[in-house]
């Protein structure tokens, strides 16, 4: 299945699947209401009119657009609709059973226990589980349908090089792609009207067509042909050898663009990384105002000097900005570094020293700790730096890298934590490991991703493990 039409078969079962959760939970309040129900529970009565509390309705409306959300960071819409039934259940019944611990949290946090009893909670989990379990089933009936089949599966004409069509058709068929079925192979070095009696005779709905530089004129002449004939084309751009790109499809100034990057592409949770660096910095900037002015007086008292540290970090794609830092060192920390070079402990263009004589008193407490990054919260808010990414290094560090490939850790904006932070910190000592982390986490990045990160950070700042 396309990209395209994966995405919108997701957004309409996460609406469908919001629409099931509400239900749900209005079902566990009427069950929760119910005399003979509690009664057979030896449960406390609750009002029927419950439901309509503020409080309720508060948590209703935050719900429904949560669980859908919930579900899919659980890769509950990450599989073809005919999947095996393993491959529904387990993630489902995660999804449902982390939307009941969340709200419970959620109730207890808020106090809300007045308005939304425990019963509630379970019974809601038990009947989400139960109807998202219905629909999964009356979806997959309706798709084996004969109705289902005829308006679902997509017929089609593989086209390509004699020694890659074999290929390509186990590809297809490995991926268990429900809507794709392969009626028909044509080899380029058959005749044209060949192909035009294929899509005739099987009323072929497109073709894939897979090919390399040396039959470029042969495939403008197939899509040619295509198009007067009203067919879809799928061209499979692979002629180029790329290892780690991905490919999307665009237009500039209305000519068809092949787009190739490594980067994670704009989508809503992109839009939503950023409002949550922005909000998130401000709030934190907002709660910890004392915490700041604390530390500020503290360095005023024991070191002379000024009270933050600036310095040019490369940003993304390497564009300078100013950091700024809690001083936690000797205002002429810079002028000694060349004498302390033999004293490195990281492989590479970096400089990390554990034990650095420049470090002031009260620098190797907010090291420890991490609080002499806390400004960079700023950075955050400007829009140099996210919450999460790659740590930002100063530019002279960057204009050292021996290898061109490290680079890409700056293809995206750096953070105040990352998973150098959560996993590696004090037990690297070669820079090709701190990259090897921030290209996984480029690789594979998630907003769920994200805040797995920010949750494993809090741990591990409080202990205070690993800093320099």
């Amino acid at each position: 299945m396309l990209r395209r039409d994966r995405q919108i078969r997701t957004q309409i079962q996460q609406l469908g699947d919001a629409c099931v959760v509400a239900v749900s939970f209005w079902i566990a309040y009427v069950l929760r209401a119910n005399t003979e129900i509690t009664a057979w529970l030896h449960l406390e009565q609750i009002a029927p009119t419950s439901f309509n509390s503020t409080d309720a309705i508060w948590l209703y409306v935050a719900l429904i657009p949560i669980a859908p959300l919930i579900l899919e960071s659980q890769g509950f819409y990450n599989r073809p609709v005919l999947a095996p039934r393993r491959m529904i259940l387990w993630p489902l019944f995660k999804g449902c059973l982390l939307t009941t611990v969340g709200l419970v949290l959620a109730i207890y946090a808020f106090r809300l226990s007045l308005s939304v009893p425990r019963g509630v909670t379970i019974f809601f989990g038990v009947i989400s589980f139960v109807l998202l379990l219905v629909k999964e089933e009356l979806l997959r009936a309706v798709i084996k349908s004969k109705f289902g089949q005829s308006q679902y599966k997509r017929r089609f004409v593989l086209v390509g090089a004699r020694d890659e069509l074999e290929k390509m058709q186990h590809d297809l068929e490995g991926r268990r792609d429900d809507t794709v079925a392969i009626i028909a192979q044509f080899d380029l070095a058959q005749p044209l009207p060949e192909l035009i009696h294929l899509l005739h005779e099987h009323s072929i709905y497109g073709v894939i067509l897979n090919a390399k530089r040396t039959y470029f004129d042969q495939i403008e002449n197939i899509i040619k042909a295509c198009e007067l004939e009203g067919v879809e084309v799928w061209l499979v751009a692979d002629f180029f050898n790329t290892q780690i790109s991905k490919t999307t499809f665009d237009e500039l100034l209305g000519r068809p663009l092949l787009i190739f990057s490594t980067v994670p592409e704009t989508s809503w949770q992109s839009l939503v990384k950023q409002v949550l660096d922005f909000f998130g910095a401000l709030l934190a900037l907002i709660c910890l105002s004392w915490l700041f002015g604390i530390i500020a007086l503290l360095i005023k008292l024991t070191s002379p000097g000024p009270v933050f540290f600036r310095q040019q970090r490369s940003g993304i794609n390497g564009t300078p900005f100013k950091l700024y830092k809690f001083r936690t060192m000797v205002t002429n920390a810079e002028q000694f570094k060349h004498e302390l070079e033999a004293m490195n402990e990281m492989r590479g263009p970096v400089f990390k020293v554990t034990n650095d004589p420049r470090v002031t008193r009260i620098g190797k407490i907010l090291r420890r700790y991490s609080l002499d990054e806390l400004p960079q919260l700023w950075n955050v808010l400007r829009g140099d730096m996210s919450l999460v990414g790659p740590r930002p290094l100063p530019v002279d560090e960057v204009k050292r890298f021996n290898d061109l490939a490290h680079r890409r850790r700056l293809s995206v904006k750096p953070g105040l934590t990352c998973l150098w932070q959560i996993q590696g910190r004090n037990q690297i000592s070669d820079f090709k490991d701190w990259v090897r982390l921030d290209l996984e986490y480029i690789d594979n990045w998630s907003l769920w991703l994200d805040l797995k990160i920010l949750l494993k950070t809090i741990p591990a700042v409080f202990v205070g493990t690993g800093a320099k």
